[in-house]
C-alpha cells in the first residue's frame, strides 16, 4: 500500500527543488544589481551574474553527488566516514556557527529594510527580536514543515516577481543599457565572485539528506533548483538598469525595492505596490532564515545527541540577538554579508568538494 505522499517526515524531490530555491531567493536579489553595476559600471555585469550562477549550479550538484552517494546520513556522519569523527565533527560545528551567522545577517536585513519602507518609526531592536520570536517558534517543529512552507511560498513569490517586472516593462528604456561589452574580462570574472555570494544556500542540503524519501534524485531536483535565482536574478538585473541606468542603479541601496515604488495599477487599487511587494518577500526571507536557523540546530544535535532541540533554540536566541545588533550602520552589515559569504564558499562549496574527492579515491561510501 502507497502511504500518503505528505503524511511522513520526509520530503520528496519537489520540495528539494522549492527549498533549495527559495534558500538562493533571498536578500541578495533586493541588493545584487547595485552591488553588481558598481563594479562593472554597466550593463556588461550580466556575464558576472551568468558566471556566478553557473559555478554554484556546478557546486550544487557536487554537494547533491556527495549526499547521493551517502544517502541518509548528514555532513557529520558523511566527514566522519571519510576523513574520521574529530575533523568531522570540527567541520559540522563549523557549519552550524556559519547558519546562525547567517541567520543573524538575515534578521539584521529583515529589520534594516523594514525601517525604511514600512516601520518608519519602529527601532531596529524591536522588529529584529520579533523576528527572531519567530523564528524560534518555526523551528520548534519537524524540518519537513520548513519543505512544506517553501512548496506553498514559492510559487506566490515566483509570481510577484514577474509581476514586478511585466509591470515596469512599459518604462524600460533600451538605451539604458548601453554600451555593452566596454568592461574588461579580467573584471567581469572578479565581479562573479559577488555573485556567487547571492547564489549560496544550496549547501542545507548537507543535513537534510536524512529526510530525502529519494536522496540519488536530488542531484536534478538540486540543479534545476538553482537554475530559478539564476534567471530572476537576470531579468531583475536587467530591467533594473533599463529602468534607472547605471548610475542611479549603483547608488540605490535597494535597486528592487525602488523598482517596486515605480510600479502605477491603474485605478488606484493600490497605492503603494512596494509594501505589497515587501511584505511578500518577507515570507521568503523567513523561509531562508528558518531553514538556516532549523540546519544549525541539526548539526549542533548532530554532535551533541542529547541536545534538545527546543532548550536549543532559546539558548541560542540571545546570542543571535547580540549578534544581530552589532551592525551599528549598512556598511558594517554589508561587510557582516561578506565575511558570511567567504565562510559560506568555504563550507558550502570546498569542504563539499574535498570530501566528495577523498570518498571517491577513498572508494568510501554510505549505506544503501
Amino acid at each position: 500500500m502507497k502511504s500518503f505522499e505528505y503524511g511522513d517526515r520526509e520530503v520528496g524531490t519537489y520540495e528539494v527543488f522549492a527549498s533549495v530555491a527559495n534558500m538562493v531567493i533571498g536578500f541578495g536579489l533586493l541588493t545584487l544589481p547595485r552591488i553588481i553595476v558598481q563594479k562593472t559600471h554597466s550593463v556588461d555585469g550580466w556575464v558576472s551574474i551568468l558566471i556566478g550562477g553557473v559555478s554554484a549550479i556546478f557546486f550544487s550538484w557536487i554537494v547533491a553527488k556527495l549526499i547521493s552517494r551517502f544517502p541518509k546520513q548528514n555532513l557529520y556522519e558523511i566527514g566522519g566516514a571519510v576523513i574520521g569523527k574529530p575533523l568531522a565533527l570540527l567541520i559540522t560545528l563549523m557549519f552550524a556557527v556559519y547558519m546562525l551567522a547567517f541567520v543573524a545577517y538575515e534578521t539584521r536585513g529583515v529589520a534594516s529594510i523594514s525601517r525604511l519602507y514600512l516601520f518608519d518609526r519602529t527601532p531596529v531592536e524591536i522588529v529584529s527580536l520579533v523576528f527572531l520570536l519567530v523564528l524560534i517558534y518555526g523551528v520548534s517543529g519537524p524540518s519537513v514543515t520548513l519543505f512544506r512552507l517553501n512548496t506553498l511560498f514559492l510559487p506566490i513569490v515566483i509570481m510577484l516577481i514577474f509581476v514586478l517586472l511585466l509591470m515596469n516593462i512599459s518604462h524600460f528604456d533600451f538605451h539604458n543599457l548601453m554600451p555593452f561589452f566596454v568592461t574588461d574580462w579580467r573584471e567581469l570574472v572578479i565581479t562573479s565572485k559577488e555573485s556567487t555570494f547571492s547564489f549560496l544556500g544550496f549547501e542545507i542540503l548537507l543535513f537534510y539528506n536524512s529526510i530525502l524519501n529519494k536522496p540519488k534524485k536530488a542531484v536534478k531536483a538540486s540543479t534545476l533548483g538553482m537554475l530559478i535565482p539564476l534567471i530572476l536574478y537576470l531579468l531583475v538585473f536587467l530591467i533594473t538598469l533599463g529602468m534607472f541606468g547605471a548610475e542611479v542603479t549603483a547608488s540605490t541601496l535597494y535597486p528592487t525595492e525602488e523598482l517596486a515604488k515605480q510600479v502605477e495599477v491603474p485605478g488606484g487599487f493600490f497605492e503603494r505596490f512596494e509594501s505589497i511587494f515587501f511584505s511578500v518577500w518577507i515570507l521568503t526571507l523567513f523561509n531562508s532564515a528558518a531553514m538556516a536557523f532549523d540546519v544549525s540546530l541539526s548539526a549542533i544535535e548532530a554532535v551533541f545527541s542529547k541536545a534538545k532541540r527546543m532548550a536549543l533554540a532559546i539558548g541560542l536566541g540571545p546570542i543571535l540577538f547580540l549578534i544581530i545588533m552589532q551592525p551599528q550602520n549598512i556598511d558594517e552589515l554589508q561587510l557582516f554579508a561578506e565575511w558570511i559569504s567567504y565562510a559560506g564558499i568555504g563550507v558550502g562549496m570546498v569542504i563539499p568538494t574535498l570530501l566528495l574527492l577523498l570518498a571517491i579515491l577513498r572508494g568510501v561510501k554510505g549505506r544503501a
